[in-house]
């Protein structure tokens, strides 16, 4: 997989590609990132990138020249990549969507700043327009590094398989809570199954708790999961039971 971030500032993104479980994943070849600053590529002296939107309005728009030349730059490197641009106005970003642009080859990230970009540059170039979130950031590396953080990850051998299986959102669960030494921190001792030994009333105990913690922090997972049926017999019952066992003590 390759990253190529189009940006006003490539340090932002600069320091997440070296630091971390990136930098290994760089290091040993599973993943590649280039940084392609749009200044360089302004018509003027000034490096001007911005001008005042037709029609009036406060704020600035990015110019779609130098946005046009960087995207062509990137474009000529490889025939195999999906051009996104991060804006608050696009599809909302979840972690189906994450798996999906994890099996590309290649992801041009355009960093947006300002009131945002030309709309022509969107519908010359861009593939998907994606939002992460439904609130305005005024910085499109930030969402851009949310993209590529929950991506890059999914891309085979960066992390084993195994780390993965019973995250959040997996199985359309939330994850089990966690918990490591000491076993008694501030008067609260780890629960007596995990220092157990016993394998299968583990994973029993673990499975109760994401279904347990999903239908108290996202019940929409739950009704999903439930219409896609996501779940098996085992979580369904569990889902029943606890639902249940709630209605009693209301």
């Amino acid at each position: 997989m390759k990253y190529t971030v189009l940006t006003l500032f490539p340090e932002i993104t600069d320091a997440f590609f070296a630091n971390s479980i990136m930098a290994k994943a760089i290091k040993r070849g599973i993943i590649e990132y280039q940084a392609i600053n749009i200044r360089d590529f302004a018509q003027d002296k000034h490096k001007t990138c911005d001008d005042a939107p037709y029609g009036g309005g406060p704020g600035m728009l990015m110019l779609p020249e130098p946005l046009s030349l960087a995207i062509n730059a990137a474009k000529k490197v490889s025939d195999t990549h999906k051009v996104i641009y991060l804006s608050p106005s696009g599809k909302p970003f979840n972690q189906d969507l994450a798996k999906e642009l994890a099996k590309e080859e290649e992801l041009i990230l355009i960093c947006g700043r300002y009131e945002g970009i030309d709309q022509r540059i969107i519908d010359l170039y861009v593939d998907d327009e994606i939002s992460v979130g439904d609130y305005v950031l005024s910085s499109g590396e930030v969402a851009a590094l949310a993209v590529i953080d929950a991506t890059y990850r999914l891309v085979d051998s960066v992390i084993t398989a195994e780390s993965l299986d019973e995250e959040s959102f997996s199985s359309g669960l939330l994850e089990y809570p966690q918990f490591t030494r000491p076993e008694l921190f501030d008067r609260i001792k780890v629960p007596e199954v995990l220092l157990s030994g016993h394998h299968e009333q583990i994973r029993l105990w673990r499975l109760e708790k994401r279904v347990e913690k999903t239908l108290k922090q996202r019940p929409d997972l739950i009704q999903r999961g439930r219409e896609l049926r996501l779940f098996n017999k085992e979580i369904n019952g569990i889902i029943d039971r606890l639902i249940g066992e709630k209605d009693e003590r209301n």
